[in-house]
């Protein structure tokens, strides 16, 4: 990778989150408006103070427009960004990579998705033009595939396989317990996880990420001007995105227990970051969960697990909140919900948080690194994003 990053010279001086879940009494316009002024009353500043906006959103909304008719922005860029389900992330990292140009001072990343006024259980998009050969699968049944790849590889029987799905659905239903912002806040019994009727075999109901409203906001300026906004603030150490070349359908050598992508983007990551041992050095995580099998092949990919041991990791509770390396502690997109363009940014959200000593009942020790990690589209047809960040320069 040719990125050399922008380590320690951006930081985070402001956020703001809605709560998730069905917002049958707001709009995109409403949620919008809600996520950036907890975030400028976060950073201290108010709209005629950021000089440039980034928003991310996939289908709630055409254009810079969408943004600065809520908010009455005066006359200032506003950019809409789109990556499937890492648009949010996206937003950030042009914003971040926007101050730290020198282009400008102080910008705005902000993400939303208006997804329960739908119709449809989940986001349903048009096709892009294309020569036919397109498969014309659902979600789940596309991050289906990865559970019996995984299993077969690595010797697990399918019992003992939806034994460990069904513990990562009930890590994050019992972290998002925790969570006033989250949409689901209830634990959930493993036997319940497990039972759940079949969306596509074998995952249930209850191995699906939820689907939601939403909407977060980031505040971000040069790391030297940081702490005329707040004593706080956290860095960002690496930012890294990437497009795959989508050929896993037609690749003989891909096995579907993998994220080619991920790994790319990962590597990039700790690249800019100078992460050695991200098991040993990375203090919590917020991985992209859209289903259960999704997270499992992730722990490996980002280097959180030697290849074909992370279901163990998963029933030794080594990602759970009091374990050694805590993965979604807000509850993650399967407990927190996902609103397609606020997702990314919800994630860092929860970094905020943790490595501020903000986060209440899922508070953990003194964390020092966090990790997002985001993905949009398909096993082995996909685009990753991953970020580093820190509470101190270094």
């Amino acid at each position: 990778m040719a990125s050399k990053g922008i380590k320690d010279r951006v930081a985070i001086v402001g956020m703001g989150c809605t709560q998730f879940g069905e917002h049958w009494d707001k709009g995109p316009d409403d949620l919008l408006v809600e996520a950036a002024y907890d975030a400028y009353a976060s950073a201290g500043v108010d709209r005629n103070d950021v000089d440039a906006y980034w928003l991310g959103t996939l289908g709630s909304g055409f254009s810079g427009l969408t943004l600065s008719v809520p908010l009455k922005i005066d006359y200032r860029p506003v950019t809409h960004v789109e990556n499937f389900c890492a648009t949010g992330s996206e937003a950030l990292r042009q914003a971040c990579y926007a101050v730290a140009s020198g282009a400008y001072d102080v910008a705005m990343a902000i993400g939303v998705e208006k997804l329960k006024d739908s119709g449809y259980s989940g986001l349903v998009i048009s096709d892009p033009p294309n020569d036919g050969t397109l498969g014309n699968m659902t979600a789940p049944a596309s991050f289906s595939l990865l559970a019996p790849a995984y299993f077969k590889k690595y010797g697990l029987d399918p019992e003992k396989g939806k034994d460990v799905l069904s513990r990562i659905a009930w890590k994050n239903h019992r972290n998002g317990a925790k969570n006033p912002k989250a949409q689901f806040r209830k634990e959930v019994p493993i036997e319940a996880i497990k039972n759940s009727p079949k969306i596509a075999d074998p995952l249930g109901i209850m191995d699906c990420s939820g689907v939601s409203d939403g909407a977060a906001a980031a505040i971000v300026v040069r790391a030297e001007d940081a702490h005329k906004y707040r004593k706080d603030p956290i860095y960002i150490k690496a930012l890294s995105f990437v497009a795959g070349p989508g050929d896993g359908h037609s690749n003989p050598d891909y096995d579907f227990t993998t994220f080619r992508e991920v790994v790319a983007s990962a590597e990039d990551a700790y690249r800019q970051a100078g992460i050695t041992n991200a098991r040993e050095q990375i203090s919590m995580a917020e991985v992209h969960d859209c289903f259960t099998p999704t997270e499992l092949v992730l722990y490996e990919d980002l280097g959180f697990s030697p290849r074909g041991t992370a279901w163990k990791d998963v029933m030794d509770g080594f990602f759970d909140l009091d374990g050694k390396l805590p993965v979604n502690p807000d509850g993650g997109l399967k407990s927190f919900g996902h609103p397609i363009g606020a997702s990314g940014l919800r994630m860092m959200y929860e970094m905020w948080l943790q490595l501020r000593g903000e986060a209440g009942p899922r508070q953990l020790r003194d964390p020092k690194l966090g990790l997002t990690h985001n993905l949009g589209g398909v096993p082995g047809k996909c685009v990753s994003f991953v970020s580093v960040v820190g509470r101190e320069i270094g």
